[in-house]
């Protein structure tokens, strides 16, 4: 039997090796109810791997980022940008000395409330619920309350914490107030390599979707920031850590970087996801969702029988929401057709 101590050693030696700014596993603020402590791994590696193991994670990879359905192999999924905002935050942390394990459990669990097709099934979803919905806040829901059959998955305070502060849409990249920033340094990254992860990805897809050329980058962002994914991310994760090391651990991008980080992600708005192209099939989306919400809303018995929710833990409305917004792409798809498209006569 694994005793105690071993934990206890692993967080001697994170507390001798990182940074007096690094939040501590063994200063934790808790979680929402009290548990004993694993013997073998600590506190924010626990919430790692709770997230990972979490049927909520899992469908990410049937989740679009920003292209619907492609049928390309190399279009990133909300899984494969997960994973790209974890391993730049992680780079961060390492470079930082901050704490790695809470920073990856934030990254991995940050995009787990998002919709079947992106920002287009939240968009919509925040037009006809009740109370609006916000995907940063339908992840902090996901964690606390509907993961393992509506235990949630008891994460501690620091991981929750950078999970709803992570989401910033067309807002500051490093956020001036404080009540937008998470209370950890280790959250704040994960704002931040979330910004750099899509900004250079995104691009990367929308040439290859044929939304954009090459060209077309302003010529300003590929002169700073370079013109390959790495080259790019490798200039924006520079700067935040020598910046960040020069101003004292605050967070900061030296004002070249940002300034062209802002002109390419206002790019990317205006020519990829305000695209018309794009946009076109982001409202034939938007349609699916409203009318799968509305179905299910008006039918209670194909609700229970969908779902198999045979008591209430929410409204009505709510519980819909949270089944549609936990859907997939190809889910919702199916759905859809099997519920509002005519079948096939097979009789012969």
């Amino acid at each position: 039997m694994i005793k105690s101590c071993l934990r206890k050693e692993l967080e001697r030696k994170e507390a001798f090796s990182l940074s007096s700014y690094a939040t501590l596993s063994a200063k934790t603020k808790g979680r929402l109810r009290a548990e004993p402590e694993c013997p073998l791994r600590m506190s924010f590696q626990r919430d790692r791997d709770r997230i990972i193991h979490s049927k909520a994670f899992r469908r990410l990879k049937h989740k679009t980022q920003v292209f619907l359905s492609p049928t390309g192999d190399h279009y990133r999924t909300r899984l494969t940008h997960t994973l790209e905002v974890a391993q730049i935050a992680r780079t961060i942390a390492r470079a930082l000395a901050l704490n790695e394990d809470l920073t990856e459990a934030i990254a991995l669990g940050h995009d787990l409330g998002h919709t079947p097709f992106g920002h287009a099934g939240e968009e919509v979803l925040n037009e006809i619920v009740s109370g609006g919905f916000a995907h940063n806040e339908q992840s902090l829901r996901i964690v606390d309350i509907l993961e393992k059959g509506g235990q949630g998955l008891n994460l501690t305070y620091e991981v929750r914490d950078g999970i709803l502060k992570h989401s910033k849409g067309r807002g500051e990249i490093i956020p001036t107030k404080e009540g937008n920033k998470a209370s950890t340094l280790e959250g704040q990254i994960v704002r931040v390599a979330d910004i750099i992860a899509y900004i250079s990805h995104d691009v990367e897809d929308a040439i290859r979707g044929g939304v954009i050329k090459a060209e077309d980058i302003p010529q300003k962002c590929k002169k700073k920031l370079g013109i390959t994914h790495s080259s790019r991310i490798n200039t924006m994760v520079s700067s935040l850590v020598a910046e960040t090391i020069k101003h004292n651990m605050c967070l900061t991008i030296s004002e070249d970087i940002l300034d062209v980080m802002e002109i390419l992600r206002e790019f990317l708005f205006e020519c990829v996801y305000f695209n018309p192209l794009v946009q076109k099939e982001f409202q034939k989306a938007k349609r699916i969702v409203a009318e799968l919400y509305f179905k299910f809303l008006e039918d209670e018995t194909l609700f229970v029988q969908e779902t198999g929710f045979t008591s209430s833990y929410d409204t009505k409305e709510r519980m819909v929401c949270d089944f549609i917004a936990g859907m997939t792409d190809r889910y919702a798809l199916n759905l859809y057709q099997r519920l509002f498209l005519p079948k096939r006569w097979m009789v012969i």
